[in-house]
């Protein structure tokens, strides 16, 4: 009697399963670039509707897609900066623009030392004063001999790297009373002693 009890048991779950089956999962479906004789171009994908935006593809901030508000290069970085954000830019600027622009910005990169024409110091007036939406810019569409890394860098990455070449514009040319002053004082002390150095000691005579 077990077995026919078993046997029922294994009749009822087969049948409970196919019970269980959608008409959805037969129903007729197209393969990509498969012929159609339902529409008149015989063509089975159909056109988007107009107006359609993929997922995540809205950019309906002008300023964080393009540099621009406007028709004019915006003035600041579109998005809040911190360290974080600062830390990020400087990991991408170490691989995608230190090789050219070396990692202090001078244009002395790997490549220039091995015979790739000299790109402009980041420190340059002209490269001082340009716009974050400017060299973003660059950055998205390429200049020159510099080319565009749009397919290798994210919109926000751009973003970060533009910040952090800011910073590091500005840490080359701070005055010095914008050091903290804890930090001022290391600087003076090292520059004195290095000068101290310099002279062979005090009370000494230079060799």
């Amino acid at each position: 009697m077990k077995w026919r009890t078993d046997i029922l048991a294994l009749a009822l779950v087969a049948l409970g399963a196919t019970a269980c089956r959608q008409k959805m999962a037969d129903q007729p479906a197209y393969r990509p670039l498969q012929y159609s004789d339902f529409w008149g171009d015989a063509r089975s994908e159909r056109d988007p509707v107009p107006g359609t935006v993929a997922r995540g593809q809205l950019k309906d901030d002008e300023a964080f897609f393009t540099g621009m508000r406007n028709g004019e290069f915006v003035n600041v970085v579109p998005r809040p900066v911190d360290r974080k954000m600062l830390e990020r830019g400087q990991e991408r600027f170490d691989i995608f623009c230190a090789p050219c622009h070396d990692r202090l910005g001078e244009g002395r990169g790997m490549v220039v030392r091995r015979g790739f024409p000299q790109p402009p110091s980041l420190h340059i007036d002209r490269l001082r004063e340009a716009k974050p939406g400017y060299v973003f810019d660059v950055i998205t569409r390429g200049f020159g001999r510099q080319p565009d890394l749009a397919a290798q860098i994210p919109v926000a990455d751009r973003w970060a790297i533009v910040a952090y070449m800011k910073v590091l514009q500005y840490s080359q040319h701070a005055p010095l009373d914008a050091v903290p002053a804890a930090e001022r004082r290391k600087l003076e002390s090292g520059h004195a002693a290095g000068t101290q150095d310099s002279l062979g000691g005090a009370g000494e005579e230079k060799p």
